[in-house]
């Protein structure tokens, strides 16, 4: 008996992926096709992958050409599948000739004509064509421009800012820039929201009245009924609004939670993240360090333990105290069972890790932690430390693009910030500015 095997990720399963299938079959007597998960599919730029793995298996399995179907999950399985499976010819289609040659010391590679004008790709772009405006002041807006550009069916077109410098692209001429907020959402299909927190509430209503889709830098508002009731509006007008945090978005931070989630450091008892940066002279269009370390800071804590916290103490050095802008921060959350800490500033620099403490062991993140592809899971016994090492591409914001994107499109809801963390970051900004257990230094 001749085995066949043939990978492919067959994102919406077409006839030219039939065809490959058709003609790979046609090789041998049984074939095996390996469908790529979809952390692999990301670690290899493919991030706009619209089906679920489980959607994709079952695609392949209706067409009846597969024997049996494997999932490909790391770099290097193929040559363990070869072996495996003792396959005698391994076919991938003609786009990729040469790539695999190296697997001619285990089988024979046959390299097959693809389908000409048809791809996944192609009926992604065709599928979908979103106009999202970009609003704010802050030179960060330029990794969104940059990071668009890995997403299918995305385009930026559209600026809404007082300061017209702020991107380049801007200033070829291949975005138009407004100073009318009203005119500018009039202009798009959704909407990227980089402004002054303090103005969100009133420019995400309006963005919700017009129908616009928002995806909205976190903290989208500083108030805990606003959130609510921006949650309310929003779902009442079918609107997709999503909290922008990106390190949400990092694979091994993903995989940190799940870890924690399956007991892998027993129960949890502490949280505690740190995030810092020397500013130097803040610019004016910058933000202060609360809402540029906050939420990010936040994360963890409230994904973790939730956002149901007893009490709550902050210390905090004011650069400004009348306007609210501060310096340096450290609060501290009380649970049920577990503490949390928090430290963020830009006037101060300390080591910015992540340390999640347990019954049986500790997970370390180590700085930067907030953009990390690396984590360790430590324990009494020292041999039994595990290393875990995921890759990040875009700092996370392309994959937080196309989770909105797909929101809009699929009417499920993608975002990796959850209605817990957006709540919690409410409530703590809600108790910062009312003042409640905080200290001053």
């Amino acid at each position: 008996m001749v085995k066949v095997i043939t990978y492919g990720t067959y994102d919406m399963l077409h006839y030219g992926h039939i065809n490959l299938l058709k003609r790979a079959k046609a090789l041998g007597d049984y074939l095996i096709v390996g469908v790529t998960a979809d952390d692999f599919d990301k670690s290899r730029g493919k991030i706009n992958v619209q089906q679920t793995l489980m959607e994709r298996i079952e695609a392949v399995r209706k067409t009846g050409l597969a024997d049996e179907i494997i999932v490909e999950e790391y770099e290097g399985q193929k040559i363990d599948d070869i072996k495996r499976y003792d396959v005698d010819i391994f076919t991938v289609g003609s786009d990729w000739i040469g790539k695999f040659d190296y697997l001619n010391e285990y089988c024979k590679v046959v390299y097959l004509p693809r389908t000409q004008g048809i791809s996944s790709s192609e009926l992604r772009e065709q599928k979908r064509l979103i106009n999202v405006g970009l609003a704010g002041d802050a030179a960060f807006l330029n990794k969104i421009v940059s990071e668009s550009s890995f997403v299918n069916g995305l385009c930026v077109r559209n600026l809404y800012s007082s300061n017209p410098n702020l991107l380049a692209a801007a200033q070829n001429g291949e975005i138009q820039i407004f100073d009318d907020y009203e005119s500018f959402l009039d202009a798009v299909d959704a909407v990227y929201l980089r402004t002054d927190p303090a103005l969100h509430y009133e420019q995400i209503q309006l963005a919700i009245r017009k129908g616009k889709h928002i995806l909205c830098e976190s903290p989208f508002v500083l108030q805990y009924d606003e959130n609510e009731k921006l949650r309310s509006f929003a779902k009442e007008k079918g609107v997709v609004f999503m909290e922008a945090i990106k390190t949400a978005y990092a694979i091994a931070y993903r995989r940190m939670l799940l870890l924690l989630k399956e007991g892998i450091i027993g129960d949890i008892i502490s949280v505690d993240a740190t995030c810092t940066s020397l500013a130097g002279k803040q610019s004016p269009f910058e933000w202060d360090c609360l809402f540029e370390w906050g939420p990010t800071a936040l994360l963890p804590v409230f994904d973790i333990l939730g956002n149901d916290y007893l009490s709550s103490h902050t210390t905090v050095h004011y650069l400004d105290e009348e306007q609210f802008r501060t310096g340096f921060l450290k609060a501290d959350f009380v649970f049920p069972h577990a503490v949390a800490s928090i430290k963020i500033g830009n006037t101060m620099k300390s080591e910015g890790e992540l340390i999640v403490s347990g019954t049986k062991g500790y997970v370390y993140v180590p700085a930067p932690w907030w953009k990390t592809d690396y984590f360790e899971i430590r324990f009494e016994n020292q041999t039994e430390n595990k290393r875990q090492f995921y890759q990040l591409e875009g700092e996370g914001i392309r994959h937080e693009l196309v989770a909105f994107l797909r929101t809009i499109e699929m009417g499920k809801d993608f975002s990796n910030v959850s209605q817990q963390v957006s709540l919690g970051i409410s409530r703590f900004l809600d108790d910062f500015y009312q003042k409640i257990n905080q200290t001053r230094i």
